[in-house]
């Protein structure tokens, strides 16, 4: 398997990373995806991947932090890409849920790092939460050239035929276990398989039978392969060759 979204920078997984990747590696994740969430995490994502073959980075801005965007950033950013092991931008979008950062300025970092994605071809990795409608709008008339990964989706029925319509990946994380997720899991049942990727968010969003313990690990996608095999009828074992040919393709990793 390989886990398309976790958060090796942040402190919590830092600083036992080494059992972290053990107990990943035991339950069968054999590469990682470290996103940044803002300069600091990033550099860390960086810093992480350089060390470790197992380990790929994304290099962006959360909206939480789009009030600290600049030109230095933008620059920072630029130069990070051109390492080959960053595969993405991300992650980045709409959060109008918490609303850290002013709209305005959300919605200017957020085309900014979209435009930075183009100009150095790599794909986006999208947070979304609370603002579907705005996000996806935005995307179809600004983005629909650049490959996308929609991260943790939680919209509706609606929006996720737009990603498919678009070729835009499905990222599925631990609220696909959550009891009263129903519509959710008819979302990810009815998803093009060639879209569904496997993600964690780690530390963050534990699936059952882990639900609101923290920290979440890499080493739960498991939890998370199963619930959707079981969705779509076919086995834990198809569901982990679909979802890492999909992510090898959605990042161009190597196989």
């Amino acid at each position: 398997m390989i886990e398309t979204h976790v958060h090796f920078n942040n402190d919590t997984l830092e600083r036992d990373l080494p059992g972290v990747l053990r107990r990943a590696t035991e339950a069968g994740v054999t590469d990682f995806i470290v996103v940044g969430f803002d300069e600091a995490s990033s550099a860390k994502a960086v810093a992480l991947a350089e060390k470790d073959t197992r380990i790929w980075a994304v290099v962006g801005v959360h909206p939480h932090d789009a009030k600290s965007w600049s030109e230095a950033t933008a620059a920072r950013l630029r130069r990070w890409a051109t390492n080959p092991r960053v595969r993405a931008i991300g992650e980045i979008g709409l959060d109008f849920y918490r609303d850290l950062s002013p709209r305005d300025l959300q919605y200017a970092a957020f085309r900014a790092q979209l435009a930075l994605a183009r100009e150095v071809q790599l794909p986006v990795v999208i947070h979304c939460r609370d603002a579907y409608d705005e996000c996806l709008a935005l995307l179809e008339n600004e983005a629909a050239d650049i490959p996308l990964i929609i991260h943790c989706f939680a919209g509706e029925l609606r929006h996720a035929e737009t990603c498919w319509k678009h070729g835009w990946y499905l990222g599925v994380d631990g609220p696909v276990t959550y009891k009263k997720n129903d519509a959710l899991r008819e979302i990810v049942k009815a998803t093009p398989a060639e879209l569904l990727l496997l993600e964690t968010d780690a530390p963050y969003l534990s699936p059952e039978p882990f639900r609101g313990k923290f920290p979440n690990e890499p080493c739960r996608l498991t939890h998370i392969r199963d619930t959707i095999a079981a969705l779509r009828g076919i086995s834990p074992t198809d569901l982990d060759a679909l979802t890492t040919a999909n992510a090898r393709r959605a990042f161009s990793l190597a196989s």
